[in-house]
């Protein structure tokens, strides 16, 4: 009742209220982007093939995984297809680059100056990565061969060539950058992260499609008989529950490092000090870009060492193969590998992200200290042991909570429509972008002395604020 009711408080609310409106106008235009085609593609035959492809390779593979992430721009082509991704990667690029280039660390300190050149440079590389990206599909497209010698003789593009390849980088680049402003412009006069939000709404569009597939699974659909029987669907919608409770906590959990602040005499002879603080660090301090990173990392190379393999050979390429179809599937090679990739880039990324020798050197100069540590080289050391534990901790929470899809789909046999709602990337951006926006909602409510979203307590974001 106390949630309903805060969302019925949130349009009595004329600032709030114009903020909601522009940010679902906005991805309602994000979404007819979307579900343009691109010129000269047949979006039919790209169906037959993307079905095919599908069925070499069990569900969960790099294609459902586009499929899942573009909210369905994949099947018919669209020329927003790339989306928010080439934006999203321009900027991990340009953080991961942040930790190891002098000149980057440096504009990250100038402050607002400083964020704006690195804001236009990601930018630049944003353009980049478009060109490149829809260049690539182009030629996928073109030569349909490239995907494998059964689609020698499917034609996609009625006319392949360079006016081809043009148009489509000029299209799909221009929607890309057209999605990036659009983010931009929720970000500032919307409620939330524009990108962030945009990634939630293309996965949640499949939604609809994983309802229906769950239906013909359970009760049969369309002359269509149940493939399941029915007592496994209210173990499966508790089991869904649960795992949403577990990433909530995962996502919000947070380990509180105390911090003193000495006393410190200032103009006009007042004093400020000896104040106690906190110092969040989150537990899942690296969000979804573990995944981010695992996920490509094993597909992409399983296909390409399929494509260069033949499967009927009984030598050394018929078990390379072997293997790549193993690696792609969801068997015990594939689980040990993608576990093994995550915690790998969980605690990688936090080593380039998270500057205990930064952290430690700010408080000294402000004059707070964390008690029984010495300032200086002791907190940094400090730091970075607490994170190295907090990072295993949060580390297996996301292991666990990448591979439930996995388990479902390969000893449940669930649709990977079904299982990418029950963990992986697409429940932790969900869950994550739901709680930092209705944190920034209840904020507005709060400030005009309306109830919030929880009857007690408040809403913590990712920011573990």
């Amino acid at each position: 009742m106390s949630m309903m009711k805060g969302f019925s408080n949130a349009f009595r609310i004329p600032e709030l209220r114009k903020k909601i409106l522009i940010t679902l106008g906005l991805v309602f235009v994000c979404r007819l982007v979307s579900q343009i085609p691109t010129p000269g593609v047949d979006w039919q035959s790209l169906q037959r093939i993307i079905e095919e492809f599908k069925s070499q390779s069990a569900g969960g593979g790099m294609l459902d995984w586009f499929e899942v992430f573009t909210g369905g721009a994949l099947g018919q082509c669209a020329i927003g297809f790339l989306s928010i991704w080439p934006y999203i990667s321009a900027q991990i690029v340009i953080q991961l680059l942040g930790s190891v280039i002098p000149a980057l660390e440096k504009l990250k300190k100038e402050g607002e100056s400083g964020r704006q050149q690195l804001a236009q440079i990601t930018r630049y590389l944003t353009i980049v990565l478009c060109v490149v990206q829809s260049w690539g599909i182009a030629t996928v497209l073109s030569h349909p061969a490239m995907l494998g010698q059964a689609f020698a003789g499917t034609e996609i593009v009625a006319n392949p060539g360079l006016g081809f390849h043009l148009m489509t980088v000029i299209g799909m680049t221009s929607a890309s950058l057209f999605v990036m402003w659009l983010a931009d412009q929720i970000t500032t006069f919307g409620i939330g992260n524009g990108a962030s939000l945009i990634i939630m709404i293309n996965i949640t569009s499949r939604l609809p499609q994983a309802i229906i597939n769950a239906w013909e699974r359970y009760f049969g659909l369309g002359g269509v008989k149940a493939s399941a029987p029915i007592a496994e669907l209210p173990i499966l919608i508790l089991f869904f529950l649960f795992v949403v409770m577990g990433t909530v906590m995962l996502v919000q959990g947070v380990r509180k490092v105390t911090i003193h602040t000495t006393r410190r005499s200032v103009a006009g002879g007042n004093t400020y000090g000896m104040q106690q603080t906190f110092m969040p660090l989150r537990v899942n301090y690296t969000g979804v870009m573990p995944i981010i990173f695992a996920q490509p990392l094993i597909q992409i190379p399983a296909a390409l060492l399929m494509k260069m393999t033949d499967a009927t050979s009984t030598g050394i390429s018929g078990a390379i193969h072997r293997f790549a179809q193993d690696l792609s599937n969801p068997t015990v090679l594939h689980l040990v590998v993608y576990a093994a990739l995550i915690m790998f880039f969980a605690f990688f990324w936090v080593a380039t992200q998270f500057n205990a020798v930064d952290i430690s050197e700010n408080l000294k100069k402000d004059g707070s200290y964390i008690p029984g540590i010495r300032p200086g080289r002791a907190t940094a050391e400090y730091l970075d042991d607490m994170m190295t534990k907090i990072t295993l901790i949060g580390g297996t929470g996301l292991l666990v909570v990448a591979l439930i899809p996995m388990v479902l789909m390969g000893w449940m046999s669930v649709p990977w429509a079904i299982a990418s709602f029950f963990g992986g990337t697409s429940l932790l951006i969900i869950v994550g972008v739901a709680l930092d926006t209705l944190r920034i909602m209840e904020s507005h409510l709060l400030v005009r002395k309306y109830e919030g979203f929880l009857a007690h307590g408040s809403l913590r974001g990712r920011s573990g604020m």
